[in-house]
Order: structure tokens, then sequence, then C-alpha cells
């Protein structure tokens, strides 16, 4: 009895120990920018498919170039797919919304940008420089899913969300000189 005892406690901790050791940490990013560099912590434990999706453009150099081509104060800077003449990047397939991770568009908070299809986020992501609540997962609101948030600079953010827009071909709230992503690199792990 005692050894049948013995052999449940193993097998039920042993996947336990497996899962501990291959849970990946939540990344951490710099974003550097022609404004100064600000510093984002990725949640991959509350948005995990979000997190991969945005990482493989951060390591294929995609947002490299990229300019935030969406800036309006008292809500949000949106960036990450077009290039300073307005073009837009060619991107990987849409990923799936996880906008049901209970995760609030507060301010300081990264989320991905996406057109009315809500599995149709693909490289663009936005800063939430006010909290936007209903931008979140409601039964009647597909939400916009929350991947992580502004751990140093957003003086940064607040300062390009102050720059001067206005239209640029299709597009509203376009920044005059362009506010341009240097580079985004990944840094260390939590």
């Amino acid at each position: 009895m005692l050894r049948t005892l013995f052999t449940v406690i193993a097998l039920v901790t042993v996947p336990l120990v497996v899962a501990e050791e291959t849970h990946l940490p939540n990344p951490i990013v710099s974003v550097k920018t022609t404004e100064g560099t600000f510093t984002l912590r990725l949640f991959r434990d509350k948005a995990p498919v979000t997190v991969e999706n945005f990482m493989t453009y951060v390591d294929d150099g995609y947002y490299d170039g990229t300019i935030f081509h969406r800036v309006i104060p008292d809500f949000m800077v949106q960036g990450g797919g077009f290039l300073p003449d307005m073009s837009e990047k060619e991107t990987r397939d849409p990923i799936a919304s996880e906008s049901r991770n209970r995760l609030h568009n507060t301010r300081g908070t990264v989320a991905m940008a996406r057109t009315n299809d809500p599995d149709s986020a693909t490289s663009q992501f936005f800063v939430n420089v006010r909290n936007n609540l209903r931008l979140d997962w409601t039964p009647s609101n597909p939400g916009y899913t929350v991947f992580g948030e502004v751990i140093s600079g957003m003086s940064v953010v607040d300062y390009i969300v102050t720059a001067p827009t206005g239209p640029a071909g299709a597009h509203q709230n376009v920044p005059v000189e362009a506010i341009s992503i240097i580079e985004v690199t990944r840094k260390s792990a939590l």
C-alpha cells in the first residue's frame, strides 16, 4: 500500500517538476526610438501566442526602421508595421486573440493592434498612455490583447504622444516628422 502511494506521488510530482523546468520566463525587450528608449516586460505567462509572435518579429529585426504611424494624445501610440514613406511591411500570418487573459488596457500596457476581426493581429502594437478599459474583452466586445507593460522609459512614450500629427494618405494621426523605431532588442528575462 505504501509503495503504491509513493508511486502515485512520484507520477504526480514528476510532471510538475518537468513543467517547472520548461516554464519560459517573461521576456524583456528594449525599444530604441528616435525620441529615446523604453523597455517592455512581456507577459508570456498570460499571452503566450502573442508574446511568441512579437518575439519572432523582434528576433527577425522586423521592427527596426518602422515608425509610430498612429499617435493619439490621451489614448495611445501605435507602431510596428509601416516604414517612413508609409508603405506597409509584409507580415506573418495573423494570430488568434488572447484578449480573454484578464489583463487590462491600462496606462503603460502594450497591446496588439488588429482590424475588426479579433483574430487579425500581426506585427502592429500600441502602448496605452492612459487607462483604456473600453479596449478590454467583455462578452459583447472582443477587446485587444494586452501582452506586456512598459517598465522603464514611459516618459519617452509620453513625449511621443505629444508629436504634432496630420493625415498621410489614407491614414490619420501620423506624426508630421517621422518617429522611428531604430531597433527592438531582446534583453534579460524575468
